[in-house]
């Protein structure tokens, strides 16, 4: 269901794509750095997830009237940014306390799985790439009609991307694997989190959308 001439240029472009720093790279560093290698495997299979509803989506051309509505738009980046900043508010009012030991990272992990479908769904940028960039490599030269070649094009991308994220995260938790055992950096663990949803926020909140 892809048309092999164009896969050489659509793989490139996925690459190149994946070593932009975005806002998902942000939320699975940080949630590795800050937690260890489990809670950002869960951060990016949040992220995976998103993708896999947002492929789906663009196939069956549910994305593109979305992203054709401005309002639609414009209320998707509202709710996200205020879910992010209800989160970071959530983590910088937590006590020091409530900051999780490593033998209690799995609710972490859960808890993070969910944040990060959520608010990759909320973004409306990337239910607009999704729009903007597979549309590019469907091609008139196969059988497969232009939803089965987008439908496989994003499972590839999305492949691509929980491989990419994995490593990051491998990465990531190797790094912090010393702040885990720091107790001062335990202690304010919650807050350093709350400061990049916060952040992810404004991301989400003052940036342009591209035109479709």
């Amino acid at each position: 269901m892809i048309d092999f001439t164009t896969l050489p240029l659509y793989l490139t472009a996925v690459v190149a794509l994946l070593l932009v720093p975005g806002p998902d790279m942000l939320l699975i560093a940080s949630s590795s750095l800050s937690y260890g290698k489990r809670v950002g495997l869960f951060a990016s299979l949040g992220n995976a997830t998103s993708g896999l509803v947002l492929t789906v989506l663009a196939a069956m051309g549910v994305s593109a009237l979305i992203a054709m509505n401005p309002l639609a738009l414009e209320a998707l980046r509202f709710l996200g940014g205020a879910y992010l900043l209800k989160m970071g508010w959530d983590c910088l009012r937590s006590a020091p306390a409530d900051s999780p030991t490593v033998g209690q990272q799995k609710g972490l992990a859960r808890s993070l799985y969910r944040r990060a479908v959520i608010s990759n769904l909320l973004n409306p940028k990337a239910l607009i790439f999704f729009v903007l960039f597979l549309p590019q490599f469907v091609s008139s030269q196969i059988e497969a009609s232009s939803g089965e070649q987008m439908l496989a094009l994003g499972l590839l991308l999305n492949i691509m991307g929980l491989t990419f994220n994995l490593l990051l995260v491998v990465l990531a938790g190797t790094l912090g694997r010393p702040l885990l055992n720091n107790p001062s950096f335990r202690a304010n663990q919650n807050k350093f989190m709350g400061c990049i949803f916060i952040v992810l926020a404004v991301w989400l909140l003052i940036a342009q959308l591209p035109q479709v």
